[in-house]
C-alpha cells in the first residue's frame, strides 16, 4: 500500500510548538511507517519523518513572513496531484482546497475534515461529496449534508505525556488565545475559586489578548507563559490541578483535553461540541454549562481519580488506535476502487 499524506504548510510537520493538524499528520504518518506502509509525506522542507518527504515550500508560512500562503499552497497541493498515479490513495489533511484538484488523478482521495471554519466552505465539500471520501474527527462535527466513510477520533503519543498521580496547585488554560476558547472565562473562574491560573498558548487574536487577558496578568495569580513546546507542555499539563476548557463554540475535537487526561489531570469543560465524546463526566472531569458550574466543579475535581483519567486515554485515544482505524479506512477504499475498476 502506497499512501500520499498531504499535510498543511502553516507549520512544520511535526510542529515545534503550535500546529494541531500538522501534529496529527505526523503521528499518523510515523504510525503507518511502523506498520510497514509506504508513506510519502508532502509537507514543508524542514519537516521530519521516517517516511519519504516531498516538499516545495521551505518553511511554514506562519514561521516565515516572506512566504505568500496562497502561492505556496497552490504549488504544494499541485505537487501531490501531479504525482497522484504513483499512489494507491491520497490522504488530504489540507481542508477543502485540495478537493478542487481531484480531477487531476484517478487515485482515490480521503479527506479528514478537521473542522468547518465557516459554513461558507460547505459548497466545496458538497460538490465533491460521494466523489471522494470524508472522515469526521467526532460525531459532533459531522455535517448532515455530507456522507462519511468513518468517524475517527484523534490519538496522541502516550509516551510524550507523563502520568502524575498527585493533584497540582494551579488551574490551567492551554490552547489558542481566542474568544472561542474562553481564555477570559478561565480568569473569572480562577478569581471565583481563589486559585492560581497559568495560561499557555499562541495568541491568535491580539486585540482579544490585549483587552481581555493582558490587563489581568500579574505574574503571581494569573500568569501567561506563552506558546510552549512538547517538554514544557508535558510539565504544565501534568502539574495542573485541572484543565479549564470553557469553549464558546462547538469544538470538533480537543487535543489539549486528551493530553491533559493522559497526564492524569481532569478536565472541566463546557458541554459543547465533541466534549461529551472525550470526557467521562464525573470520572475524568466534568461537563458544565456556565462559569458558576465550572467554579463548583473545580472544588469537586480533587475527588477524581487521576489514574482513571490516564486509563481512559490509553484505552480510547492512543495514536496506535488512530493509525489502525485509518488503515481500516484505506483498505476499505482501495477494495472499493478495485471493484469499480473491474466493472464490465
Amino acid at each position: 500500500m502506497k499512501i500520499a499524506m498531504l499535510s498543511p504548510i502553516a507549520w512544520r510537520t511535526p510542529p515545534r510548538q503550535y500546529g494541531p493538524w500538522e501534529n496529527v499528520v505526523s503521528l499518523l504518518t510515523e504510525g503507518l511507517v511502523d506498520h510497514g506502509i509506504d508513506v510519502t509525506l508532502f509537507a514543508t522542507a524542514d519537516s521530519k519523518t521516517r517516511g519519504n518527504l516531498v516538499s516545495v515550500c521551505p518553511k511554514g508560512y506562519e514561521e516565515e513572513p516572506e512566504i505568500l500562503p496562497k502561492v505556496w499552497e497552490c504549488l504544494h497541493i499541485s505537487e501531490v496531484f501531479e504525482r497522484g498515479e504513483q499512489f494507491d490513495l491520497i490522504h488530504n489533511h489540507f481542508d477543502y482546497l485540495p478537493l478542487t484538484y481531484t480531477g487531476m488523478t484517478k487515485t482515490p482521495i480521503v479527506t479528514t475534515i478537521h473542522g468547518f471554519s465557516s459554513p461558507k466552505i460547505l459548497p466545496v465539500y458538497k460538490k465533491y461529496n460521494k466523489k471522494t471520501f470524508y472522515v469526521a474527527i467526532s460525531k459532533a462535527d459531522k455535517c448532515p449534508e455530507l456522507e462519511y466513510i468513518a468517524t475517527i477520533h484523534h490519538g496522541i503519543d502516550l509516551n510524550r505525556f507523563t502520568f502524575r498521580p498527585d493533584h497540582g496547585k494551579y488551574l490551567l488554560f492551554f490552547g489558542r488565545i481566542h474568544p472561542d476558547k474562553g481564555t477570559r472565562e478561565c480568569i473569572e473562574v480562577a478569581r471565583q475559586t481563589g486559585m492560581k491560573l497559568i495560561i499557555a498558548g499562541i495568541i491568535q487574536e491580539q486585540g482579544y489578548f490585549d483587552l481581555q487577558v493582558k490587563p489581568h496578568l500579574d505574574d503571581d495569580r494569573i500568569i501567561y507563559v506563552g506558546c510552549v513546546g512538547p517538554k514544557k507542555r508535558d510539565e504544565l499539563l501534568g502539574g495542573a490541578y485541572a484543565l479549564l476548557h470553557p469553549i464558546n463554540f462547538d469544538e470538533p475535537f480537543g487535543l489539549s483535553v486528551v493530553e491533559a487526561m493522559a497526564c492524569g489531570t481532569p478536565v472541566i469543560a463546557f458541554n459543547r461540541g465533541s466534549m461529551p465524546e472525550i470526557i467521562a463526566d464525573g470520572i475524568t472531569g466534568f461537563l458544565v454549562h456556565n462559569l458558576d458550574e465550572m467554579a463548583e466543579a473545580v472544588v469537586k475535581a480533587k475527588q477524581l481519580d487521576r489514574l482513571q483519567c490516564r486509563k481512559l486515554i490509553v484505552e480510547k485515544f492512543s495514536a496506535d488506535r488512530m493509525v489502525q482505524d485509518y488503515i481500516g479506512v484505506y483498505e476499505k477504499i482501495i477494495r472499493q476502487k478495485k471493484r469499480e475498476d473491474h466493472r464490465p
